[in-house]
């Protein structure tokens, strides 16, 4: 070998070593950056002519394994998403107070009971009445304001969604950018290790805030879609466009469209479901199902409470009566069906009790054909002038004539009216304890033959969404002008909704949509209700209670009239006696025990099967801890996995100070050994030159 192909060989190992050392203390310096893998030189043997010919040293590569750091990326969606969902529903769980504690639902509920029982020790004292009133305002208030708390929940969300929008377009940008970098880089051969890793965390970053699929393309860039195989970045950036309506809580939000960056066009894909993954599929869960849900659960919980409380205090009268009875909005009309079995007693008696007059309406007489301008007028034939009734915008009056006389209402003992399982009394709300102004607080009773009562261009938007929270599809009701509610009925069952389940009315003339077993879990919302039957001001969803958010808790309170005056709550019940004699006594409270009894009893929720005021509430109370209980165990359990994955991708592609140092001390030694080379080939040349002289 000649002299000079040695000193090439001894320089070129020189080089090695040098470049070998500076990415070993390129690497030392940045041992404890997160998300920095270590750098090795490429060597390669050089070849001249056929002739080793030292090393040849190649640009600086990144040590690491593209499976573990996908590992990576699919667990911190999964950490994500457990985390968010976690945290929400701790807040929400909060919300119903600790065990034990006087504040929280429960305990208003188990107030309410145990006033109730205490209104019978106790002949009913002003002060027991009193506190049984104001107990039941505080459970209805208590509702309330969880209802108001967790919509509040919604707001902190879709305040989150938004921001979670803006920073995953920022993310798209940024590893678009070094995309680009890196392409140009692995073009010209160069070591484009820095911006890989940049390119990593962001990745990692974006990862934890929606699932997408990573795949490295051959220039050095990678592509980016979501789980559901959306694309996000080729070679051509998207953006994610989100009109978020800030922290506002709505019915029903818009989708997340994917458009291009460069030239901005929609490409048709949406995001609308927690199918998305990560941060922002928990939040869209949260928002359009997990909280909701629980608002729907309330609507019917309160709707259980004012049902069995309106049912004693209607079958019950004060002593003395009050002059008149005005109901509430019912939302039929005086042509209307009137629809009621059995029974009913309506009495006029002096404010001693003593019966002035009364009529016993025997609903199965009036036949089948009766109207509610029929009842009315069987009323005021019976009382004969002591009293008269009246039926205007939806609500029933009663009012007795005479001073100091007043009205009261009885069931038959043996075949009580009925109307939608509810009393006639309790079906007008006339002597109701709880009242509503946006809602009839009981079912409306209708059948598939009655009119709807909708004028042309009232729409009802139905929404359904699946177990996941996306929307499947959506109808807009418009009720033809004259139509009946089997039309209604026929109409949703010829509607996209239909592909999905079945509409029909329940014995109480409740609308119920049964959902297919493919889409077990789907629910209804109702955003926008413009309907107005027959002008009373009741639309479509509040009269057929098609969704718990029609259930009018948002405006219920006890009547204040009773809240002001506690003697203004009935719990005497009309006698069945000739004129003259005492059909109120001031000292009947069976009304207590019967509140008493109503609270123990099942109530007919509709869709939600029957169940005890109590009973629903444990189960609901139990239902929100039990989530969020195990929203904390996934939240471990998606933690510690992605714990594990990071520290198997560091392992292998982090820096081990030992491992650098060793490798330090080879190098050292192959740069002494080059540097010996080169020694010995200058006294071979010095050699030769004195030979030469």
């Amino acid at each position: 070998m000649a002299l000079n192909d040695i000193l090439g060989t001894a320089i070129s190992g020189l080089t090695a070593a040098q470049a070998g050392l500076r990415s070993v203390s390129n690497n030392i310096a940045n041992v404890g950056v997160a998300g920095y893998a270590r750098e090795r030189v490429s060597l390669t043997t050089g070849v001249v002519a056929g002739q080793v010919s030292g090393v040849v040293v190649g640009e600086p590569t990144r040590v690491a394994d593209k499976f573990l750091e996908a590992t990576v990326y699919s667990r911190a969606g999964d950490f994500g998403r457990a985390e968010v969902v976690s945290n929400y529903l701790d807040r929400m769980q909060a919300l119903l107070g600790q065990p034990g504690s006087k504040s929280g639902l429960s305990a208003r509920l188990d107030d309410v009971s145990a006033s109730a029982v205490a209104m019978t020790g106790s002949l009913a004292s002003t002060q027991t009445v009193a506190q049984f009133t104001n107990d039941v305002q505080d459970a209805i208030t208590s509702m309330q304001q969880m209802d108001k708390d967790v919509s509040q929940l919604r707001s902190d969300v879709e305040s989150e969604v938004g921001y979670s929008v803006d920073k995953i377009n920022s993310l798209l940008q940024r590893i678009h950018d070094l995309n680009g970098t890196i392409a140009q880089a692995t073009g010209l051969g160069r070591s484009a290790g820095g911006a890989a890793d940049q390119r990593m965390s962001a990745l990692e970053e974006l990862s934890g805030l929606m699932q997408v699929t990573i795949r490295e393309q051959p220039d050095g860039r990678v592509s980016i879609e979501t789980g559901n195989g959306q694309t996000l970045l080729d070679k051509r950036l998207r953006q994610l466009n989100y009109p978020s309506s800030g922290s506002v809580s709505q019915a029903t939000y818009p989708p997340i469209e994917i458009r291009l960056a460069q030239p901005d066009a929609a490409t048709g894909d949406k995001i609308d479901s927690a199918a998305i993954g990560g941060k922002l599929g928990g939040l869209l869960d949260l928002r359009d199902r997990a909280l909701p849900a629980v608002q729907e659960q309330l609507g019917t919980l309160f709707t259980g409470l004012s049902q069995a409380l309106n049912a004693v205090s209607n079958a019950s009268s004060t002593v003395p009566p009050p002059a008149s009875l005005t109901g509430r909005n019912s939302g039929l009309v005086g042509t209307d069906r009137l629809g009621f079995t059995g029974a009913a007693t309506f009495a006029v008696t002096k404010a001693d009790g003593t019966l002035v007059a009364s009529t016993k309406v025997d609903f199965d007489a009036l036949g089948p054909t009766a109207t509610v301008d029929d009842m009315v007028n069987a009323i005021n034939t019976g009382l004969g002038g002591a009293g008269t009734a009246s039926f205007v915008d939806g609500k029933l009056t009663i009012t007795a004539a005479g001073a100091g006389n007043g009205v009261a209402v009885g069931q038959d003992p043996t075949k009580p009216s009925a109307r939608a399982g509810q009393g006639v009394s309790q079906f007008f709300g006339l002597n109701d304890l709880v009242r509503s102004d946006t809602s009839s607080l009981v079912p409306s009773g209708l059948v598939a033959s009655d009119p709807h009562g909708f004028a042309t261009g009232e729409t009802a938007q139905i929404v359904l969404r699946d177990s996941s929270g996306r929307a499947l599809t959506s109808y807009t009701l418009a009720p033809a002008a004259g139509g009946s509610v089997g039309d209604m009925v026929n109409d949703l069952n010829a509607s996209p909704l239909a592909n999905f389940g079945t509409f029909s009315l329940d014995d109480a003339g409740r609308m119920r949509f049964q959902p297919s077993a493919n889409v077990a879990g789907a629910t209804l919302s109702i955003p926008a209700d413009s309907t107005n039957r027959f002008g009373t001001g009741r639309s479509f969803s509040q009269m057929m209670n098609l969704t718990g958010a029609s259930s009018g808790l948002g405006m219920a309170q006890v009547r204040p009239e009773i809240l002001a005056d506690p003697s203004r709550l009935g719990l005497a019940q009309l006698q069945d006696v000739a004129v003259g004699a005492k059909a109120l006594g001031s000292g009947d409270t069976r009304g207590a025990t019967a509140f008493v009894n109503k609270l123990g009893s099942a109530i007919d929720l509709g869709k939600d099967g029957k169940s005890t005021v109590d009973a629903f509430a444990s189960n609901l109370m139990g239902r929100i801890g039990l989530d969020a209980n195990q929203a904390q165990g996934k939240l471990a359990d998606a933690s510690a996995r992605s714990a594990d994955a990071i520290n198997r991708r560091d392992s292998f592609a982090g820096v081990n100070i030992d491992e650098e140092l060793s490798q330090m001390v080879v190098l050292q030694n192959s740069y002494s050994a080059a540097a010996r080379v080169i020694t010995t080939a200058n006294d071979m040349y010095d050699t030769l030159l004195g030979m030469l002289r």
